[in-house]
């Protein structure tokens, strides 16, 4: 079966380039996982000149729900995180684009939309995470986002010059010879052992939307926390990639700066920090319902997961070519990053878009099971508030 993409081939390799830039952001070392300084909002800047308005969008929301299936995000936190600080900060930046054109660099468009993610992102620290604590990493976070929008500004004004492939996109764009080969995917079994190979993604991923209700509006504090070490146990059990000592390394992190605000009776002192007991329960409620939402994400959000329709059709290349642009990364030396950028885009821009079968794992009556009591347990936290 092909579909014909008006000038949605594009939209799909630069889909990739965000997924790639998103992954090379995941290594760099930060204060806290969920604050982003935006390097894979590169792709967006060069889309300003390439898309209208409607593609333009298209293409933000491949970048924040394809980067939140790969990463397995996609129902937790981060992935708000990243919608508020991707979505407000792409349509500055299409808006300044259009209405100063040529009279406003990419250097003046990367540091608005760097400084109004980080805002957007501290605004939402602040109501749900550290509170008037927000304004002590205020300060180095605006600072490094500052720092980031200016360094992709020059870049892309750079490879904006520079690159062949890019010239071709603006010329090219409503071309409508571009096919995406793509075939209907079996329902197969994954012969390779372990308990994961027996949910399907869209079974865990409707487990999810069941279990999140019991846990986010859970008044207890002392109930989410059971909750969260049953999410942790599960995570455990279904062996997933969980850096634990970075998860309670950030839960410190989020208590400690609650503790700058005292309010309700003093406990004990530490230091300048007075410990009063409604910072310090504000502090582990917040940091608890966080990292518990990170588990559920991190346990019933898998890579396999389909979204139906054309932009299921469309992420799903952007998907092909960020696993071609992951095995072409060795390609990219810093001397010529920008040549080879441009020529590993090239080269991806002539190649046809095979999406080919691959194992969809369908669940099976047991995984039905283990699905339901996983969701009865999570609720059971609330018989202690009926009874």
């Amino acid at each position: 079966m092909s579909m014909r993409l008006p000038g949605k081939k594009e939209l799909a390799l630069l889909g990739s380039f965000c997924f790639f830039l998103s992954a090379i952001e995941y290594m760099i070392p930060k204060p806290l996982p969920f604050l982003r300084i935006g390097i894979a909002n590169l792709p967006l800047m060069l889309a300003l000149d390439i898309f209208p308005l409607p593609s333009f969008l298209i293409l933000v929301c491949i970048k924040i729900i394809g980067q939140a299936i790969i990463t397995g995000t996609l129902v937790s936190y981060i992935f708000i995180f990243s919608f508020l600080g991707t979505f407000l900060s792409a349509l500055l930046m299409f808006l300044l684009r259009r209405l100063f054109k040529d009279r406003i660099t990419f250097v003046g468009i990367g540091t608005a939309g760097a400084l109004v993610s980080n805002l957007s992102q501290l605004a939402f620290a602040h109501i749900f995470i550290f509170g008037e604590s927000t304004r002590y990493i205020a300060p180095p976070f605006l600072a490094a986002g500052l720092v980031t929008g200016i360094m992709l500004g020059l870049f892309c004004e750079v490879f904006s010059h520079k690159s062949i492939w890019f010239r071709e996109q603006k010329i090219s764009i409503n071309r409508d010879d571009l096919k995406i080969e793509t075939k209907d995917e079996p329902e197969i079994e994954n012969p390779a052992p372990g308990i994961n190979n027996i949910f399907g993604a869209n079974s865990l991923f409707a487990a999810s939307l069941l279990i999140i209700p019991s846990f986010v509006f859970n008044p207890g504090t002392e109930l989410r926390v059971i909750q969260f070490f049953f999410f942790l146990l599960l995570a455990l059990i279904f062996k997933k990639k969980i850096n634990v000592f970075s998860m309670f390394v950030v839960i410190a992190s989020i208590i400690v700066f609650n503790l700058f605000i005292a309010h309700g009776r003093v406990l004990f002192s530490f230091g300048f920090i007075k410990v009063t007991s409604g910072a310090l329960r504000a502090g582990v409620h917040r940091a608890i319902t966080l990292q518990g939402l990170f588990l559920i994400s991190r346990v019933f959000i898998k890579e396999d997961l389909k979204i139906p329709g054309a932009f299921g059709k469309l992420l799903g290349a952007s998907l092909y070519f960020f696993g071609r642009l992951m095995s072409r990364k060795i390609q990219i030396k810093r001397k010529n990053i920008i040549i080879n950028i441009d020529n590993m885009m090239l080269e991806l821009n002539n190649e046809p878009v095979e999406l080919t079968a691959s194992y969809k794992i369908k669940t099976k009556p047991a995984g039905y099971l283990i699905l339901a009591v996983i969701v009865i347990l999570s609720w059971l936290p609330w018989l202690s508030l009926i009874i």
